[in-house]
């Protein structure tokens, strides 16, 4: 009973993001909770130990250290640049936009990608007087859409990848269509929506020149970069694969290794920790048992089940959190590997339903609002909702096919 207040007491602060009247935030709540259930004897410190899935927080770090080696060197501002300013025409404009924050993010982080292109479209609508909301929209929804694909991806793949032991080859070979698909939809239903925007040519106006790209960093992050797919590609553990890649990036003269760990989302990592502890603790207690018990009913065993709850889950108490939930009762399906490919494809996809639905639309919400562009939860909401439909229900009939 204990446990069980303590898993609900961390999960509500999850789904409303903070601790009222206090500064505890969902990192802080899962770090707490952890703490709590190992203090109320959920767990002993062995068996915490135990809980955490080392494998996971390897391959998020070593990809952290990769992004952020190519931040450094201006990689993907430089490259969104480069792309943007050499489309004059705004429907164009869009599927470039599209194709480049869904490929980006499928390869690396989406939240990256969001953080880094944000910037670069506001400037360049600006320059060309054009409306900058579809470009937005299409960055956000893109980059959830695109990191489908790949268990580097996103977090919650990540975690994916490393508990199901699915190969990174396998994994992509069944959910790279459904984010293929996604990517065109999306680009049809925000030209559809903001047709107006799309029916008149503007040239390129004139604008300063992109920052110089530190060749040495970037030359050295794509190489290592093309050398962890190749690893991935083979069916190497992705973690070693990641740790090997990020043990040569900090093998430099060029940067202080203080830079790249201040790139390093550690907030995100000490997350895991937590919600790994705290489901182990629930595991422990039997209450993965009564939650998968509950789940029954709404058919949670097959891939559309699945796929509904899991989407519901993620925009209730976030991605992370829920894939986190039924990395305990997946491998109790009558189909493992069909359950963390659903998992995976509706915890991601389900991110574009609302704003509030993944971190990397509120990444472009909050840089957009620091240019003094507002994009209300309705702007959001039309283009996320059939969005979100359509990649669902395709996604659901793919996987389980």
């Amino acid at each position: 009973m204990i446990v069980g207040l303590i898993f609900v007491a961390t999960y509500l602060v999850l789904a409303f993001g903070r601790l009222p009247f206090f500064r505890v935030d969902r990192t802080s709540a899962a770090v707490i909770g952890a703490i709590a259930v190992i203090v109320a004897r959920g767990l002993t410190l062995d068996q915490a130990y135990r809980a955490v899935d080392y494998r996971t927080l390897i391959l998020l770090f070593g990809m952290m250290v990769l992004v952020a080696t190519l931040r450094l060197g201006t990689f993907f501002r430089t490259l969104g640049q480069a792309v943007v300013a050499r489309v004059t025409h705004p429907a164009p404009l869009l599927i470039a936009v599209v194709l480049m924050s869904g490929v980006l993010s499928a390869l690396f982080v989406n939240d990256t990608i969001c953080l880094v292109f944000t910037p670069v479209l506001i400037e360049i609508s600006a320059a060309r007087r054009q409306n900058p909301l579809p470009f937005l929209l299409a960055l956000a929804t893109a980059s959830n859409i695109g990191s489908t694909a790949t268990i580097t991806g996103n977090p919650q793949n990540m975690l994916i990848g490393s508990m199901s032991h699915i190969g990174y080859a396998s994994f992509a070979g069944t959910l790279v269509p459904v984010a293929a698909f996604g990517l065109a939809v999306d680009a049809l239903v925000i030209y559809v929506l903001f047709r107006r925007e799309f029916t008149r040519g503007t040239g390129a106006a004139r604008r300063r020149p992109p920052r110089a790209i530190h060749r040495i960093m970037t030359t050295k992050g794509l190489i290592v970069a093309a050398g962890m797919l190749v690893g991935f590609l083979a069916g190497v553990d992705p973690a070693l694969v990641a740790a090997s890649g990020a043990a040569v990036l900090l093998i430099t003269r060029w940067v202080k290794p203080e830079k790249i760990y201040q790139q390093v989302d550690w907030s995100l990592l000490m997350l895991f920790v937590g919600l790994f502890i705290v489901v182990g603790a629930v595991e422990q207690a039997g209450l993965d048992r009564v939650f998968f018990d509950w789940l029954k009913p709404v058919g949670v065993t097959t891939v559309a089940g699945l796929t509904v709850t899991a989407a519901l889950l993620s925009n209730l108490i976030s991605n992370v959190p829920a894939v986190m939930l039924f990395t305990r009762l997946v491998p109790h399906l009558p189909d493992p590997r069909a359950g963390w490919l659903a998992l995976a494809m509706a915890s991601t996809l389900a991110g574009n339903l609302t704003l509030l639905g993944s971190i990397a639309n509120l990444i472009v919400v909050e840089g957009a609002r620091r240019e003094g562009i507002r994009i209300g939860f309705f702007d959001y909401l039309k283009v996320g909702v059939p969005v979100t439909l359509a990649t669902l229900l395709f996604g659901a009939w793919w996987v389980g096919a």
